[in-house]
């Protein structure tokens, strides 16, 4: 198949309690035991939702989200100057509200087509194009190192420096940059 047409058949799908998904893999061991045993508790905990996509009944992709919120950090005032530029001073804050993106994967057959780009499309659609319960004004991620290329191509930004040397980095995205 190619690449055009996953991408036009592609649903995303809620990942509800009594959904079974029946096989994941990606290139990842943890996001695959995520997806497979634990998605449905973070559900149940009303800690995170999961999002599915799908081709037909086969899942190609997931990403679950959380709440969060994008704390300032006094010892990287660079970073808070270029945040607040863009919000009015009358509203300026300590912390603004923010989804964190806790897990994407794309399994490995379907690697490379444009469905980890899509689904930060899908993400920042559900953030900027429909009704909202709450504030969000950006996306967040703790990415793991050898994804720091995919997010950087999709124009999130390193919260700090102080993170540099981890297994993860905090990276966020302002979505009124759109």
């Amino acid at each position: 198949m190619s690449t055009e047409a996953i991408l036009n058949t592609v649903d995303i799908v809620k990942l509800e309690n009594d959904m079974e998904v029946e096989s994941f893999e990606s290139e990842d061991r943890d996001l695959n035991d995520f997806l497979l045993n634990d998605a449905r508790d973070y559900l149940k905990s009303l800690l995170a939702v999961t999002y599915l996509l799908k081709i037909g009944d086969e899942t190609v992709a997931y990403f679950s989200l959380s709440n969060d919120n994008l704390i300032k950090n006094d010892s990287e005032r660079p970073v808070w100057n270029r945040i607040n530029r863009f919000i009015p001073n009358n509203k300026r804050r300590r912390s603004y509200p923010a989804v964190k993106i806790g897990r994407l994967a794309v399994a490995k057959k379907y690697a490379g087509k444009g469905l980890g780009k899509r689904i930060i499309l899908a993400i920042q659609n559900m953030y900027i194009n429909e009704p909202q319960r709450a504030g969000c004004r950006f996306l967040m991620v703790d990415a793991y190192r050898g994804a720091l290329p995919f997010y950087q191509k999709n124009d999130f930004k390193f919260l700090t420096e102080q993170d540099s040397a981890d297994a993860t980095r905090t990276m966020y995205f302002d979505l009124k940059a759109i």
